[in-house]
């Protein structure tokens, strides 16, 4: 996959939709978090997407957080992504892209599997149906870990 030493994830605050309410990454310690950077012309994030409500399905309630950080500088362009490609999980969006450099994001979309305990386990650029299991498989070694599983 990505990252072979863990190392830990940058910090950073968002506002949460769903509640509109303030958090941050380092909020979500003790949970495992999936984050996720897309934008609305990345082709592969059509095949991420299913996948990821399908993680946020079947362990959103065991322990595992998804983050899909949008980079689309218009919000429309966005809106217009999701409208074809749910999601089941937190959309943040970061129009004037000032994560993407912090997490040396290289192309899109990139995951970063944080562990319980706010460490980058594992960097995923791009998305291939073929790695489904493969990440699936981590997650659950992650919240195994954390005593989530």
């Amino acid at each position: 996959m990505g990252s072979v030493q863990a190392e830990p994830a940058p910090d950073f605050s968002f506002i949460d939709p769903f509640t509109d309410e303030s958090t941050s990454l380092g909020g979500l310690q003790g949970q495992v978090v999936y984050l996720d950077f897309w934008a609305s012309w990345c082709i592969p994030c059509r095949q991420s997407f299913p996948f990821m409500n399908e993680l946020h399905e079947r362990y959103g309630d065991r322990g595992l957080t998804i983050l899909a950080v949008n980079v689309d500088e218009q919000e429309a362009d966005a809106e217009r992504f999701l409208q074809q490609f749910p999601a089941s999980f937190r959309i943040l969006y970061d129009h004037d892209a000032t994560l993407p450099p912090i997490y040396n994001v290289m192309g899109m979309p990139t995951a970063y599997l944080i562990d319980h305990n706010g460490q980058i386990e594992e960097t995923k650029i791009g998305f291939r149906i073929d790695q489904r299991g493969e990440i699936e498989q981590r997650l659950r070694e992650m919240l195994r870990s954390a005593g989530h599983l």
